[in-house]
């Protein structure tokens, strides 16, 4: 049996990570989508709502599991016995970033094999930043996250939400 990990803040997850995690499921006789609980950015979810929204973006998927994690992901894996860590390229720029984490995780742990797949080309857009981001001002996030994860946004932001519609907002010290 060949596991793998995809390991993420996944605050919020989006389809992109979704997409990237359903094909390492093709690939890879079980995924252990890990949520870390302590990211170097300031979270928007705690980890316990991550996971919650993760787990619930995978509802049905027999071969993808998901799971809160600390620590090194090369101690995790070795703790969940998965021999690979999956990640994804979405833009070139990601990839000075995934290459030197997959050097020094292969020098941590030279067991453990670091996968990346290329995003598909409608998610290549997408970070959770972004998603955050367009909720906060009140766009649509609809076509780039689950349902769940759009209502947990707009509960996150609750008094902070701006519901603008297609229209931008005028600032009235700009207008003439």
């Amino acid at each position: 049996m060949v596991r793998a990990v995809f390991p993420g803040t996944f605050d919020p997850i989006h389809y992109g990570h979704i997409d990237i995690a359903q094909r390492a499921a093709r690939l890879f006789d079980e995924v252990i989508v890990a949520v870390y609980d302590r990211p170097l950015k300031n979270a928007l979810f705690s980890p316990e709502e991550r996971i919650a929204l993760v787990r619930q973006a995978f509802e049905g998927e027999a071969k993808i599991k998901v799971t809160g994690y600390s620590g090194l992901t090369v101690k995790f894996c070795r703790q969940v016995n998965a021999q690979v860590i999956v990640r994804g390229l979405r833009v070139f720029s990601d990839f000075e970033h995934e290459f030197r984490m997959a050097l020094a995780n292969h020098r941590l742990d030279r067991d453990i094999e670091v996968i990346a797949l290329i995003t598909s080309e409608e998610h290549s857009f997408l970070s959770s930043s972004t998603v955050r981001e367009i909720a906060s001002l009140g766009g649509d996030v609809s076509t780039m996250v689950p349902a769940h994860v759009a209502e947990a946004l707009r509960s996150k932001f609750g008094a902070n939400f701006h519901q603008t519609g297609n229209q931008p907002v005028i600032i009235d010290s700009l207008r003439d």
